[in-house]
């Protein structure tokens, strides 16, 4: 299944999962929002941490979208993201 797919079938379960996992405001970047993804792309979401989030909240946030949707899923915060590209992506991505 193509990301794309999963992300328009699952929208309001993937806000569902990430707000249970101390994060919001989840955003596509990268090759769904353009539409390039194909069978076997990853889903490619920024999401803002919550105060005291951990990283295990971050990886119990991509292994539950994961199995959600049956797609690799990469999740970044804005600080994930490298200095150069930070600022085109966080203006480019769109809310799920």
């Amino acid at each position: 299944m193509k990301p794309s797919e999963a992300l328009r079938s699952h929208r309001e379960e993937i806000r569902r999962v990430v707000e249970l996992n101390r994060a919001r405001n989840p955003r596509v970047f990268g090759s769904v929002l353009h539409g390039a993804d194909i069978d076997g792309s990853d889903l490619d979401l920024i999401v803002d941490p919550l105060p005291g989030a951990t990283l295990f909240d971050m990886g119990g946030l991509q292994s539950g979208l994961e199995e959600l949707l049956g797609v690799p899923v990469d999740v970044l915060t804005p600080a994930d993201l490298p200095a150069k590209y930070r600022e085109r992506v966080l203006r480019e991505a769109l809310p799920v």
